[in-house]
This record gives C-alpha cells, sequence and structure tokens, in this order.
C-alpha cells in the first residue's frame, strides 16, 4: 500500500518521465481524471440539451442548466480546502467524485427539468470539488520541482475534454439516448472515487479548523454569480445593466465582509491592493475575461462567414487545443524563464483578440483568405492563457501565507470559476448593447469588433498585474 503519512522527497529526475512513473503515475490519473470528469461533463451536457428539453420540457429553463452548474460548482471549490483539512486528500476527492455520481443519477432519471436542475446544482458542487481539490492535492502529493508539469498535465486534460466532450454528446444525442451520457458517466465516477481513497493520503491537517466557515462570503459569491449568469439571458438592456448593478453592489458588500470577518474565503491580503497574491488573482481574473467572447465565436463563424455548426465548433476549440499547447510548452521551465511566462502570457492573448478583432467582421472577403490569421488569432488566445497557467498557479503556491497554503491552493479555482462567469456576463452584455442581433451583416460585423477590441484590454490590464507578480516573485527569491 502507498504512504498516505509522508510528503515525496525532491527528486533528481524531475522530467516528465517522473511524473508518470511509480507512484506519481496513480496520483496524476487520479488527478487528471477527476479534471476530465467534470471536463466531459460540461461539454457533453452542453450538447445533449437540446435533446433534453425535446423530451421533459423545461426550454424557458434551458439556461438554468449552466447557472446552477457554475453556481455550485464555485461553492464546491470555495469549500474544497475546508474538506482537504479535515478528512484529507484521498476522502476529499472520494467524497466529490460520489457528489457528483450522486448529481449525475438524477439526472440520468429525472422525469422533469426541476429535477435535472437539482442534479446539475449537486453535479456542479461535486465537480467544483474535484477541480479545486487538483490543485490542492498536486502541493501535497508532488516534489515541488513536478508541480508546473502536473498544472500542465491538469491543463491537457481540459484541452482534451473540450475535443472529445461535444463528440460523445453529439453521438448520444444522435441516437437519442441523452439519459445514457448521464448512466456512462457512473462507472467512471465509481472507479474514480475507489482509486482515490486508496491512493491519496488521507491524513488531515489542522489548517481548516482554525477558523469559522465564511458562510455569508460564500452566499455572496453564489449571489454574484447567479446575478452575472441571469444578467446575459435577460432581453432588455435596463434589466441587464440592473442585474450586473445588483452583482457590482453584492461585490463591494463582499469585500467589506472579507476584510472584517474571522473566517476568509482567499488568504489574508488577498484584497490589499500591494499584496503580490492580490496581483496574482488580478491577472487570472483578467485573463479568464479575456477568453470569454469564445462565446460567441461559433455563432459569428456562421453568421458571418457561413461555416456549418461542426466546422465553426471546432474552430472555436482552438482556443482550448492552444491552451493545452501553452501549458505543454513552459510547464518544464522553471526560474527566471518560468516568471517570464506570466507577462507572455497576456501578451498572446491581446495579440489574438487583436487578430479577432480585425479580421472576423470581415464577411465579405472570402473565409480561405482570412482562416489563417483568424484561427491563429483564435488560438493565441487559449495559447497564452495555458502558456502563463502553470506559473501563475505554481506562484500562489509560493506567495500564499504561512498556514494558508490550503486555502490558497482551492482559491485558485474559486477565482478562476467567478472570473468566467463575470466574463461571459459581461461578453453577453457588451454584445447584446452593440446590436449583435442586428438584422444585417454590418450590424453584427460591427458588434464584433466592439465585443472583441474592448475584451482586449483584459489581457492588456493583466500584463499590468504581471509585472508586479514578477517582482513579488524576484523579492522573495532574493531573500530566500
Amino acid at each position: 500500500m502507498l504512504d498516505k503519512t509522508s510528503r515525496p522527497a525532491e527528486k533528481a529526475d524531475s522530467g516528465w518521465l517522473a511524473l508518470l512513473s511509480g507512484e506519481n503515475a496513480i496520483h496524476s490519473v487520479v488527478l487528471s481524471g477527476g479534471v476530465a470528469l467534470h471536463a466531459l461533463n460540461i461539454y457533453v451536457v452542453t450538447t445533449i440539451m437540446p435533446s433534453i428539453v425535446r423530451e421533459i420540457g423545461g426550454l424557458e429553463y434551458y439556461a438554468w442548466s449552466t447557472t446552477v452548474f457554475v453556481a455550485a460548482s464555485i461553492l464546491g471549490a470555495a469549500l474544497s480546502a475546508r474538506l482537504l483539512a479535515v478528512v484529507g486528500a484521498g476522502s476529499a476527492y472520494a467524497i466529490g467524485a460520489l457528489v457528483f455520481g450522486l448529481g449525475t443519477l438524477m439526472c440520468a432519471s429525472a422525469p422533469d427539468m426541476l429535477v435535472l436542475l437539482g442534479g446539475r446544482a449537486i453535479q456542479g458542487f461535486g465537480g467544483g470539488l474535484l477541480y479545486a481539490l487538483a490543485y490542492g492535492v498536486i502541493r501535497l502529493v508532488f516534489a515541488p520541482a513536478l508541480w508546473t508539469r502536473a498544472i500542465g498535465l491538469i491543463s491537457a486534460t481540459w484541452g482534451t475534454a473540450t475535443l472529445i466532450g461535444p463528440a460523445v454528446g453529439g453521438m448520444f444525442a444522435e441516437f437519442a439516448t441523452w439519459r445514457a451520457a448521464f448512466w456512462s458517466l457512473l462507472p467512471l465516477t465509481a472507479l474514480l472515487a475507489a482509486l482515490a481513497f486508496w491512493t491519496l493520503p488521507r491524513n488531515a491537517s489542522s489548517e481548516g479548523n482554525r477558523t469559522p466557515l465564511p458562510v455569508v462570503q460564500l452566499l455572496l459569491l453564489v449571489g454574484i454569480v447567479l446575478a452575472l449568469s441571469i444578467a446575459s439571458t435577460l432581453s432588455t438592456s435596463g434589466e441587464q445593466l440592473a442585474s450586473v448593478g445588483a452583482a457590482i453592489l453584492m461585490f463591494a458588500v463582499l469585500l467589506v465582509v472579507e476584510r472584517r470577518a474571522a473566517g476568509k474565503l482567499l488568504p489574508s491580503s488577498s484584497f490589499t491592493i500591494t499584496s503580490p497574491l492580490a496581483a496574482l488573482y488580478a491577472t487570472i481574473t483578467l485573463l479568464m475575461i479575456g477568453m470569454q467572447p469564445e462565446i460567441y465565436v461559433p455563432y459569428l463563424l456562421q453568421e458571418l462567414h457561413g461555416l456549418s455548426p461542426l466546422v465553426a465548433g471546432y474552430i472555436a476549440a482552438l482556443m482550448s487545443i492552444g491552451w493545452t499547447a501553452g501549458s505543454m510548452t513552459s510547464a518544464h521551465w522553471h526560474g527566471d524563464r518560468a516568471q517570464r511566462t506570466i507577462f507572455a502570457g497576456p501578451a498572446f492573448g491581446l495579440a489574438g483578440l487583436a487578430l479577432i478583432a480585425m479580421f472576423m467582421p470581415m464577411a465579405g472577403t472570402g473565409f480561405a483568405a482570412i482562416s489563417a490569421p483568424l484561427s491563429a488569432g483564435i488560438m493565441a488566445v487559449g495559447f497564452g492563457m495555458g502558456f502563463a497557467w502553470p506559473h501563475i498557479v505554481t506562484a500562489v503556491y509560493e506567495l500564499a501565507p504561512q498556514g494558508e497554503e490550503e486555502k490558497a491552493s482551492s482559491s485558485i479555482t474559486t477565482v478562476q470559476l467567478f472570473a468566467a462567469a463575470l466574463g461571459a456576463a459581461l461578453a453577453g452584455l457588451t454584445a447584446n448593447l452593440a446590436g449583435i442581433e442586428a438584422s444585417t451583416t454590418d450590424g453584427v460585423a460591427r458588434a464584433t469588433q466592439w465585443l472583441f477590441w474592448l475584451f482586449a484590454l483584459a489581457p492588456a490590464l493583466a500584463m499590468l498585474t504581471a509585472r508586479r507578480v514578477r517582482r513579488a516573485r524576484a523579492v522573495k527569491a532574493a531573500d530566500d
């Protein structure tokens, strides 16, 4: 049986072979398996939702399938550090898988949309636990020299699921067996729970017992996500602005409560402007926001350039492929070379969004003439995020306050999911205000320019916050 009490020692061989051999290989399978389960579920369900509403109804609640899933995922991610501290990695991962399995079972047997939404909420909670725990457990089961490679492996897993998920979901939808899509996930979930329980460390720490649970902050966080998700589904600009305003107000209250509460949602000093952690979280948030116009890429490729849904979908998937390629490119880098990726990543994102803003609106031009720069732009946005991501996560590990390492690990997913929800809502609001629903091609093209040029500001600002992160890490390295 594997040793469940000690942290792995530093190893001379810190290459990919070390990550994928011996005990590390089992840990890699478990951690990437949890992320794959969460990601596959997202893309499979997105593909089969039209079939679901045709059978059980509830079209008016179509968007809520995503809304409740995202909100519950953030809640699960935020609570993952407490669960990890109380029961240990093996039990926490197994619990996350079992919760996910319970939600999947509810979805598979749902007689109506209400039950399906309940299942999606439970699925989201379990998936959020699995995704956040992956980052927390990396720090526990791998030597520091392998952290960036493990993070790169998780990114590659997510990118692979982006390609496989729609194809799997489409297969089940094609044969009118959407329930089988959920049933097929259950054996994988059970296997993951068993592997995690028996192979990951089960010793608990005391970090989660030192402070009370941040209940108010969690409720505010979920409320913000719900308000932002609702904003993107409303039909009038006034309603959308009111929902965004409510989210901003709740965020302001969250800042006040977080500063004063004994139980913190994020590590201490996370909201202090001069803190390196604040700069890191700002970088994550801005990079994630910059990626969210991706949701309109398939629509625009069909509307402006006449591509088929399948072709448009796979061109849009270039962003996820880019994320995977970026992570695998830089994951083995160390030292100053690695630190530079946190600045270079946003630069790639800025260049990519600029290319999309220039070439996507060119509807009168044959697509063959613009396909190369447009595809390069889409891929560059994802590449930039993936290029910086392993080293952003490692920086969070390194800069976490003493005694708050587990909270810092789980906060990565909390901030990431929150930023994605924020960016998606803002993308929807921007596109609607810019007139993306215009009946003319010229109107859609103008809205496209507004959307991508405005969102290019996010990675541009991330380049500034990334400079602060680099300086903070340089100072810490000098002190050490």
